[in-house]
């Protein structure tokens, strides 16, 4: 099913769009017990769960694969970022696995994703977006309020491009950039990426997000791939993508 013209429009302005339902639901719930295998938890005796965040690195195994090429995510990817401007994945990574605990929660910060590396291995993000054309989260949990939803400001995409401008092919260094983009897009409204096992969220490259702690009870599985480009970004397309069209109202 295509993004209806509303979807599209609602991507530009708040920098983001969920798909409910994009991978089957016994996909996901596959590549769920994937997944707990992978931890070396017991799903069913949370006293095995010793640490709040667990990390996998990705998995291209079939349920995976399957997980990333369906056609209604192919589809969206040709309306967001425009036909043969990404590069199909062929599995899913990287994975922040939360699980419920206490205190401050692991590797949480405002910030947007780096995207490249620069010539001394630091992390870079351009206005071109070298090397992610989307963000995406894919739920393989049923994500509810107290489940650690990752936490988006709304419209934060449209603060960045102005902190990338005149910095070329380069860009510039991914925490320097943070540093700028998350007080300048503090007064955002928050929401939260809650929905269930099998929903998708694409996100411009650009969204400023954060994690936060898990005060629930089950665990929350998510996948965090970027979208490859097939090459920069191209600003100067007519029409202009979705992705291109926010960064160019950033600028303005």
């Amino acid at each position: 099913m295509s993004l209806t013209q509303q979807q599209l429009d609602a991507f530009v302005a708040d920098g983001f769009v969920r798909i409910e339902g994009a991978v089957p639901r016994g996909v996901a719930e596959t590549c769920r017990d994937e997944l707990w295998t992978a931890t070396g938890y017991d799903p069913h005796d949370p006293s095995t769960w010793a640490e709040t965040l667990v990390r996998i690195n990705g998995f291209g195994t079939p349920p995976f694969r399957a997980a990333a090429t369906g056609p209604e995510l192919h589809e969206a990817f040709d309306q967001l970022v425009g036909e043969g401007q990404w590069l199909p994945r062929t599995g899913l990574g990287t994975f922040p696995l939360r699980f419920p605990g206490e205190g401050e929660a692991p590797e949480a910060g405002w910030h947007v994703e780096s995207s490249f590396a620069g010539p001394d291995g630091q992390s870079r993000v351009s206005l071109r977006s070298r090397g992610r054309a989307l963000l995406m989260l894919f739920l393989f949990s049923d994500v509810g309020p107290d489940d650690a939803p990752t936490l988006i400001r709304v419209g934060s995409h449209l603060d960045v491009p102005a902190h990338l401008s005149g910095y070329g092919d380069e860009g510039r260094d991914w925490l320097e950039l943070c540093r700028e983009v998350v007080p300048a897009s503090a007064a955002r409204p928050v929401t939260q990426a809650t929905g269930a096992l099998g929903d998708v969220f694409l996100c411009h490259p650009f969204l400023v997000h954060s994690a936060q702690r898990h005060r629930g009870r089950v665990p929350r599985f998510m996948a965090q791939p970027p979208l490859d480009p097939a090459h920069d970004l191209d600003l100067e397309a007519r029409p202009p993508s979705p992705v291109v069209r926010a960064i160019l109202d950033g600028l303005r």
